[in-house]
Order: structure tokens, then sequence, then C-alpha cells
């Protein structure tokens, strides 16, 4: 029987911060603030991952309170949550997400988005679909204070 599970994260811009989305580092000038890298769109898969599995949230396995997880790539942690999910019996059948920022313009950096995420889950870049929208200037994403990402993941027993 296959799963689903969904999921969403947000992080607001700050100064002398790089801003990586799905482990790409994006030249802007401002970059988000969180413990890891802040990646919104790693975190949102995970996210949706765990859920698929019924393992909890990224917060449960990756605390903010953990000096471990400061700083980190969290492709790094998108890899361990596959092999958490792996280690339970699933496989994944795909993932699908979308980015919500108003700037700066991601299209071509999705490629190499897509192609990490399939690298940290171990499947193919043909299970691994990356989007990009605005929100055409409104609320906090579209006045530019910060990202956020949705994702879905579904996953099946081995």
């Amino acid at each position: 029987m296959s799963r689903v599970g969904f999921g969403y994260d947000v992080h607001a811009f700050g100064d002398n911060l790089p801003l990586v989305l799905g482990g790409v580092n994006i030249p802007f000038p401002k970059g988000l603030q969180g413990h890891s890298d802040a990646d919104v769109l790693t975190h949102a898969l995970i996210d949706a991952l765990l859920g698929a599995a019924a393992l909890g949230d990224i917060g449960t396995h990756f605390p903010d309170t953990d000096p471990e997880y400061r700083n980190i790539s969290s492709l790094i942690l998108l890899a361990t949550t596959w092999e958490k999910l792996a280690a339970r019996g699933f496989d994944i059948i795909n993932v699908d997400s979308t980015v919500v920022l108003q700037e700066p313009e991601i299209a071509h950096f999705i490629p190499e988005m897509r192609q990490n995420i399939a690298n940290a889950l171990q499947i193919d870049l043909s299970q691994v679909s990356v989007k990009a929208t605005t929100t055409e200037r409104l609320g906090f994403a579209g006045r530019g204070e910060g990202v956020a990402a949705y994702a879905v993941a579904m996953v099946s027993p081995v």
C-alpha cells in the first residue's frame, strides 16, 4: 500500500547569509536564517518523507537545539532521512515540491536542485520534481521577507 506525506517549511531572509535551496547556493544578497543551512526546500521534503512513513517531523529527528546540526547541509539530513525510511522497509516512489519566493529567479537552478535531491535520496532523477512560483507580491514571500516550500512524497513498503 502506497503512502503519501506532506511537508511545509518557511524561513526568513537575513543579511550576510547564503541562500541555499535544494543544496544549491543561489547568488543573492540575502540568505535564509536557521539553525542548519535553512534550506526550506530540503526541509519540506524531509517532513513529507517522514510524514509518509509516520515517523514524526524534522524537529523530532534533527532538533535545532542540537549543536550537531548547526550549519549542517540539509542534503545530509535528507540522506539520513532516506536511511531512516529504508531501515523501516520503505521505498520512495516520487517527491514533488514547490518553492515560493518573489525573488531571486531560480528556474535555471532547478535541474541542479533535482539532481542533488535525487542523489541524496538514491532515486532516479525522474522521481524528483521541483517547481517555483511567486505570490504576485502578496504575503511575506511577495514582500521579500522570506521563502516557503511545500512538498509531497509517496513511499511504499518494499
